[in-house]
């Protein structure tokens, strides 16, 4: 799969300008770079759990979608999209359908990681031959900013609100790509939106042509959820992968590849600090709390480093 930037750049949208996202939302930068993976020709079937993402770009009968697309529950797009494959194939076989259909679902954390994992894990344990993409923005950003198993720790949120008696989420956030890739999937990677989106555009390609199910998490900052100026989002992605608390690797067949490792690891707080949801942490007495961060960062990235050595 080579890969060319401008020729990628110049593909055809497929998720139309004007939909209700707000300005300078990651999860829409995810959708239009992992629809770029497409290749020209070929058609795709999207499926949408419930979130941000399906309220503000479908509401009918108008949609931003270019491809069929399917609104989904919170906790069954896996399952859908698993039965449209299902479908496609018998088609297929019958001699009834010609065309090349790729099979793509969308999902934010909270209808990946919690309501809809159940779905999700039953698709990716039947190799069933889609890719789930989840937008993380570590909340569910759309029913008003409440924690989910991806936001990170000591993170404010309106259900773990920062006060006298509390410094915000205690537990850490779940290792879901870790997780994905212990089903035994042939594909799992973890991207963000960094070095004009290479990374993200050559894993979606894999993702999307890998023969079998395949796993997507991309960070994707919300800006009124993580309370930073909207132009940074870019400078928060980069931040996220310099620190390592969002690392790029790949699980490819079993084998956890690591595709980038800092020259010079920066602190946690560089990433945090830009970011209102953690504002408390940079109050006088609260140095604890980032040095407890950063022990689980840190923890966290010697695990994925001794996976990956391990070939």
């Amino acid at each position: 799969m080579g890969y060319n930037f401008k020729e990628t750049m110049s593909k055809p949208e497929r998720l139309a300008p004007g939909h209700r996202m707000c300005a300078g939302c990651g999860g829409t930068i995810a959708v239009r770079n992992v629809l770029r993976g497409l290749h020209e020709g070929d058609k795709a079937v999207i499926g949408n759990a419930t979130g941000c993402l399906e309220v503000s770009t479908f509401t009918y009968p108008y949609t931003a979608w270019e491809d069929s697309y399917i609104h989904n529950a919170f906790e069954n797009a896996g399952a859908t999209l698993s039965g449209v494959e299902g479908a496609y194939k018998a088609l297929k076989r019958k001699g009834k359908l010609d065309e090349t259909y790729k099979f793509i679902t969308f999902g934010g954390d909270g209808g990946t990681y919690d309501i809809g994992f159940q779905s999700l894990s039953g698709a990716m344990e039947r190799n069933t031959d889609m890719v789930y993409v989840c937008y993380d923005n570590g909340a569910y950003m759309n029913t008003g900013i409440q924690r989910s198993s991806a936001t990170p720790m000591y993170a404010d949120t309106t259900t773990t609100p920062v006060g006298s008696a509390s410094n915000g989420k205690p537990q850490n956030r779940k290792d879901l790509a870790a997780i994905i890739a212990a089903h035994d999937i042939p594909y799992v990677a973890q991207t963000t939106f960094i070095q004009n989106f290479k990374d993200l555009h050559v894993k979606s390609e894999k993702a999307i042509y890998t023969a079998g199910a395949a796993f997507l998490n991309i960070m994707a900052p919300c800006p009124r959820g993580w309370r930073y100026r909207t132009p940074d989002i870019m400078e928060i992605c980069k931040l996220g992968v310099e620190t390592c608390y969002w690392p790029l690797f790949e699980v490819v067949e079993g084998k956890w590849i690591l595709n980038y490792e800092p020259k010079k690891k920066l602190p946690i707080e560089d990433f945090l600090k830009p970011q209102g949801r953690f504002k408390h942490l940079f109050k006088k007495g609260n140095e604890y709390l980032i040095e407890e961060f950063q022990k689980e960062v840190d923890r966290r990235w010697e695990e994925l480093k001794f996976r990956c050595s391990r070939g």
